[in-house]
């Protein structure tokens, strides 16, 4: 081995390890967003998008063309309904789109390359390398907004768990006596700090710097864009402009949900059967059958032998 190649491989080292470094700092770091109220709430980012946003604002004028404007818009929405404003924009998406496939998606296709050389010249291996370095760099394209989609899914998710319940003590605190604005200041300072609560705790802080409640109400629905809550409060907004009372309305949103979500559970109990039969036929059937005839294939195959 030559003294070119030596220095080659321990720059390669040097850049590996520096890498490898930054990836375990960044990865320690925890982000929090601030809330309406001045609180802070943990926020867990991915791995490859903690290590690209810091690169985001090299391609901010790129990212800010005419042509990206559409896109820009529909990830603020998505952004701002996973509940990650403040920890990165529309504009910052954009550019992740970009660095994403050109940071990972190059990496990916050098180690492709690097295990091709490894196992040869063989054209068949270096064709099928060529492919995997292009399907690499087209998940790495299409994974931040696969990422920001499972991060609006999951927090629709434990909004749609919690809703039930908040309506039936919010039902519970106005049919007592409380106002709505009392009983959601008390429910919003006594609950955990969900996703739910998140949201209540912001539409209550524009309430109470001016803003009218139908119209806090409207845009907590528009921030969220999640069917059942965008329900509650068109309901709770209806109410208040034809005077009716909101125990009521409350009680039969509550009824609604907690039915919603007995049909959704009883939806997923009748898809398991199907869902189970696909690792049934591909890991239990095969599993039984060789304990059953793998005693007789092996006679069999002493029986020949002899």
């Amino acid at each position: 081995m030559s003294l070119l190649e030596t220095g080659a491989i321990a720059c390669w080292a040097l850049c590996g390890a520096g890498i490898a470094a930054y990836a375990a700092s960044v990865a320690r770091e925890i982000t929090y967003v601030t809330l309406a109220d001045g609180r802070r709430a943990r926020r867990d980012l991915p791995l490859v998008i903690r290590l690209l946003l810091p690169l985001a604002p090299n391609l901010r004028r790129m990212a800010s063309a005419r042509q990206f404007a559409a896109t820009r818009v529909a990830a603020d929405r998505m952004i701002v309904s996973a509940g990650l404003d403040g920890l990165l924009t529309g504009t910052d998406f954009v550019a992740l789109k970009f660095l994403s496939p050109l940071v990972c998606g190059s990496l990916w296709a050098a180690l492709m390359f690097l295990f091709s050389g490894l196992l040869g010249d063989d054209s068949v291996i270096a064709e099928n390398c060529v492919l995997f370095s292009l399907a690499g760099v087209l998940l790495f394209y299409a994974y931040p907004l696969m990422w920001l989609r499972g991060a609006v899914k999951r927090r629709h998710a434990s909004i749609v768990r919690a809703l039930p319940f908040v309506l039936d003590l919010l039902t519970l605190s106005v049919e007592a006596g409380m106002d709505f604005m009392s009983a959601l200041q008390r429910n919003c300072d006594r609950r955990k700090l969900d996703p739910l609560n998140e949201e209540l705790i912001r539409m209550t802080c524009e309430i109470q710097v001016g803003t009218p409640r139908r119209v806090a109400l409207r845009n907590m629905a528009d921030r969220v864009r999640q069917p059942d809550l965008r329900s509650v409060a068109h309901a709770l907004v209806q109410a208040d402009e034809l005077g009716v009372s909101i125990g009521s309305i409350l009680r039969i949103q509550a009824d609604q949900l907690r039915g919603r979500r007995f049909d959704r559970a009883e939806k997923l109990a009748n898809e398991a059967p199907v869902k189970m039969l696909g690792p049934l036929m591909l890991c239990i059937f095969p599993s039984v059958f060789l304990v059953l005839l793998g005693p007789i294939i092996s006679q069999v195959v002493k029986d020949m032998s002899i």
